[in-house]
């Protein structure tokens, strides 16, 4: 009788978070966080450590049948450093990132775990790009990546962890270079 009564329980229970999940959604938020970032350059790193950054801005979700696409704006600092021999130079971004997500939510009322993946598109707004190795490095002023990963929501609250990959070079010189970062950000919903 109990077996019987846990497995209505757990049936129900998976059909209502089943159909929530069907139903069309809308949720709109705030984030904020910190990013990892390292510059490769030609296949190799300049510089074996990450530096460290922040990112800052808004966030929506349209969500129907399981899935979502989640568009974000958000100002970023990028920073990593260059070295050639013993001279190391630190060098700074600062962009204005648009990443369109598509992904799904796995989870029962107010808490579940989300994945997604999809394109960023960066505009670079500053950048501080004078080396000390006597020339300035000519970067483009925008660029593309991919970005995935994982996300938990607990009521209001969200906390994402991704990995964004650079897909092209970022330099306009023969030295072909991509940003790979790691951010991790805190948000809230509250629509």
């Amino acid at each position: 009788m109990k077996k019987r009564i846990l497995t209505l329980i757990v049936a129900i229970t998976t059909i209502f978070s089943a159909q929530a999940q069907l139903f069309p959604s809308f949720d709109l938020g705030l984030k904020a966080g910190a990013n990892f970032t390292s510059l490769r350059s030609n296949g190799n790193y300049f510089d074996s450590s990450t530096k460290a950054g922040f990112l800052a801005g808004a966030w929506a979700r349209v969500g129907v049948l399981g899935f979502h696409i989640q568009p974000e704006l958000y100002y970023t600092s990028k920073n990593t450093s260059l070295n050639r021999g013993n001279t190391s130079e630190d060098v700074k971004f600062s962009t204005v990132d648009v990443p369109v997500l598509l992904g799904t939510k796995i989870g029962l009322g107010p808490i579940g775990a989300r994945i997604q993946a999809g394109p960023l598109f960066s505009f670079i707004v500053d950048k501080d790009n004078v080396t000390s190795f006597g020339s300035e490095v000519d970067y483009k002023k925008n660029f593309a990546a991919i970005v995935g990963g994982v996300g938990v929501d607990i009521s209001k609250l969200s906390l994402d962890l991704r990995y964004e990959a650079g897909l092209g070079n970022i330099n306009r010189g023969d030295n072909r270079q991509r940003l790979n970062l790691w951010t991790l950000a805190i948000g809230y919903n509250f629509l």
